[in-house]
């Protein structure tokens, strides 16, 4: 008799369905839910760029590219990398990417193999862990509860011979918490004494509340990095945040060269490239100017911490637009518990539990507009009574 699951593989059994989809299930009979759950801008992408890419449409743009991107987008990536991490150097590899999820895939693919353990901050960006496994390695999570800092002395009794990566997020997806240069330089130091491939994760640089003193120019602030303070660390960034092109799927990844040359070689055989139009598109992105937009989410964050404080216990969220408070103790709710509660309210976040082995908290996004999150503070300063 047939049986399509004995086709499955095993890896594919270790990976649960995404969390935010079974939100979503749970949400299908709502009318016009009130949505604090999508991780994405609230704001269109940029004119400028919706018009390079239609010009690069009708200018014959839509044939495969080098696997590595095209060139003139390279250079643009390596200007900007040139001002902003010197520490860089000239000798590193670059490669552009199906977003950074993209990058994600191809580095634990061309790096990790059964028995490599790989070190994740929990709470963690959903896709890590699974990533992970799907590469035949084993996610260890490094505790940062309550404040959600990857300090050095929570990573390093996890440190064995097996540890192959660390890996970095800073401004954090789900906590919104951005690491101080202190602690970049600590974390990068420490990875570089062990030999360990510190990836840093900077999506969401644009989107950051609370930047500090460049290194390496005392007349510029910017967001803290690990780059600032050792060459040996993967980067990892791209464009669907800054600029509203979560569909658009556009990344890149800078680094150890043969890393980048083993991703590369990955890519070959899956992606083949990244979207032509899309990368086409990209070369005159670092040139629009969307700290407007920067702006108006730093307001919706101070609303969200203002409404929320005295109700919840949150760690004030200093990027990315994402806040993850507690369910408060005295409504013995666990995390999905909550939410479930949430939901008969018509208020869609997401339970802490499909970005930490814990299930105690949950994330909320206020990539919205201001009167639907006003609609959902309301609720959730209701349910915490």
């Amino acid at each position: 008799m047939f049986d399509p699951n004995r086709f499955i593989a095993d890896r594919t059994h270790a990976i649960d369905a995404s969390g935010i989809r079974k939100v979503f299930d749970l949400a299908a009979s709502l009318e016009n839910p009130i949505d604090l759950s999508i991780g994405q801008p609230d704001f269109d992408v940029p004119d400028e760029i919706k018009q390079a890419a239609v010009d690069a449409i009708h200018n014959g743009l839509n044939k495969y590219t080098q696997t590595q991107g095209i060139a003139p987008l390279v250079e643009q990536i390596k200007a900007r990398l040139a001002h902003r991490y010197p520490k860089l150097g000239d000798d590193y590899g670059l490669l552009v990417t199906s977003g950074v999820s993209g990058a994600l895939a191809l580095l634990m693919l061309s790096c990790i193999q059964p028995g490599d353990e790989v070190l994740i901050p929990d709470p963690y960006f959903m896709m890590y862990k699974h990533l992970v496994r799907l590469a035949g390695g084993t996610p260890v999570f490094v505790d940062t509860y309550p404040d959600f800092q990857l300090r050095p002395e929570r990573i390093e009794p996890l440190i064995n011979e097996r540890t192959k990566i660390l890996l970095f997020n800073s401004p954090s997806n789900p906590t919104g918490v951005v690491a101080t240069g202190q602690l970049c330089k600590e974390v990068a130091e420490l990875a570089d004494r062990h030999g360990i491939l510190l990836v840093s994760d900077e999506i969401y640089d644009e989107f950051c509340y609370e930047k500090t003193d460049d290194p390496t120019n005392p007349d510029e602030q910017v967001v803290a990095s690990p780059l600032d303070h050792c060459p040996n660390v993967l980067l990892l960034n791209g464009y669907s945040k800054s600029y509203a092109m979560t569909g658009w799927r556009l990344g890149y990844a800078a680094g150890p060269p043969a890393v980048i040359a083993a991703m590369a070689k990955i890519q070959q055989y899956t992606f083949v490239c990244a979207p032509s139009v899309t990368q086409a598109a990209a070369v005159i992105a670092f040139g629009v100017d969307v700290s407007s937009r920067v702006e108006a989410y730093r307001k919706k964050r101070d609303h969200v911490v203002e409404r929320l404080s005295g109700h919840y216990e949150l760690t004030t969220p200093g990027g990315a637009f994402y806040a993850f408070p507690k369910v408060p103790e005295h409504l013995d709710l666990t995390g999905t518990n909550f939410v479930k509660r949430a939901i008969e309210k018509s208020l869609l976040v997401i339970p802490g539990e499909v970005f930490s082995e814990r299930d105690t908290h949950f994330r909320l996004s206020y990539a919205c507009d201001d009167a639907r999150l006003d609609k959902g503070l309301d609720i959730l300063v209701d349910l915490a009574k």
